[in-house]
C-alpha cells in the first residue's frame, strides 16, 4: 500500500473562512474541555505521522485557549538506561488522564513501531511483541474507560521536504529539523512499510486510526479538530454565574516609592520614535 499517493491536490485553503472555523472549533474545545472537567472524564489523543507532518501546529491549535491545568501536552524525550529495562508502555502509563484531564500525546507509544524499528533502534524481537501487545494495551485503556482516539498525519514526500527546506533556512525553525528528519528523507519507503505493517496490526475495531491528509495545514488542522469534536460525546456545561464584588473603600495604604524596585526598561517606548514608525 503507497501511504501518500493522492490523485489530486486539493486548493490551500483560504486564510479567512480557515481562522473563522478554527476560532468556532476552538469554541467547542473549550466546551469539551469542561464537560471532561465536570464529567470526570479522560481523553487521549495521540498524535502521529512522519517528521514534518503537521502534529505539532495542529497541537498547538488544539491547546491554544484550552486550561494548561486540564490538557497538557506530552512528548517524551529518549528513555533513560533505567526506562530501556521497564516495561516498554511503562512510561506511558505514568503520563496518562486522571479523572477530568486530557492528554495529548506528541508522539507516543508507537515510536516503537516508526523511528525505532526503522533505524534499528529495537530488536526485531522487541518489535513484534510490541505489535502483539499493543492492541491489548489499547484494549485495556478502553475498557478502564479512557477516550482514546489516534491521528495519523500523511504528508507527501515533496512536501515533506519543502518543510524540511524552510526549516533549514529559516533560522527561527532551524531547530526543528535533526540529524533523524534528514535520515528520514533517505528512508521513505522504510517508513511507509513500517506504517502500513503497523496499521495492520494496531487499526482495530475498538482503537481506529484516523488518517489525516496534511499537506495543506490548514485544512488538516480543520478536519482534525472537526472529527475529534464529532466523536466524543460532550455538552456545554453551563458555567456558574460569577459577580464581581464592589471595590471596598481605601484604607490608607501606601505603595513604596518606585526607586526601591527594580523596573524592566521600556524597550516598548523606543517603538514609538519617529524613526522605529517604518519599520
Amino acid at each position: 500500500m503507497a501511504e501518500e499517493q493522492r490523485t489530486a491536490k486539493p486548493e490551500r485553503l483560504a486564510r479567512k473562512p480557515y481562522e473563522r472555523e478554527l476560532l468556532r472549533l476552538q469554541q467547542e474545545l473549550v466546551k469539551l474541555q469542561e464537560w471532561v472537567r465536570v464529567e470526570g472524564a479522560r481523553l487521549v489523543v495521540v498524535f502521529e505521522g512522519r517528521d514534518a507532518a503537521g502534529k505539532g501546529g495542529a497541537i498547538k491549535r488544539v491547546t491554544e485557549y484550552l486550561n494548561p491545568r486540564i490538557a497538557r501536552v506530552v512528548a517524551l524525550p529518549t528513555p533513560t538506561e533505567r526506562q530501556k529495562t521497564q516495561w516498554y508502555f511503562q512510561r506511558y502509563v505514568e503520563q496518562l488522564p486522571a479523572a477530568g484531564e486530557i492528554v495529548l500525546f506528541d508522539r507516543s507509544w508507537y515510536n516503537r513501531a516508526g523511528v525505532e524499528r526503522v533505524m534499528g533502534f529495537c530488536t526485531d524481537e522487541q518489535y513484534w511483541q510490541f505489535l502483539h501487545q499493543c492492541p491489548t494495551f489499547e484494549r485495556m485503556l478502553i475498557e478502564e474507560g479512557v477516550l482514546l482516539r489516534k491521528y495519523w498525519f500523511s504528508v507527501s514526500d515533496t512536501e515533506q521536504e519543502r518543510r524540511f527546506r524552510d526549516r533549514l533556512e529559516d533560522p527561527m525553525k532551524r531547530w526543528k529539523l535533526s540529524p533523524m528528519d534528514v535520515e528520514s528523507i533517505t528512508r521513505w519507503e522504510d517508513y511507509s512499510r513500517a506504517k502500513d505493517e503497523m496499521f495492520v496490526y494496531t487499526d482495530t475495531p475498538d482503537s481506529p486510526w484516523h488518517v489525516v491528509e496534511s499537506d495543506d495545514k490548514r485544512r488538516a488542522r480543520i478536519n482534525m479538530i472537526a472529527h475529534l469534536l464529532s466523536t466524543v460525546p460532550y455538552r456545554e456545561i453551563t458555567a456558574p454565574q460569577i459577580d464581581l464584588p464592589p471595590r471596598p473603600a481605601p484604607r490608607g495604604y501606601q505603595r513604596p516609592p518606585r526607586d526601591l524596585q527594580k523596573y524592566v526598561p521600556d524597550h516598548a517606548a523606543r517603538l514609538d520614535r519617529p524613526e522605529s514608525q517604518g519599520r
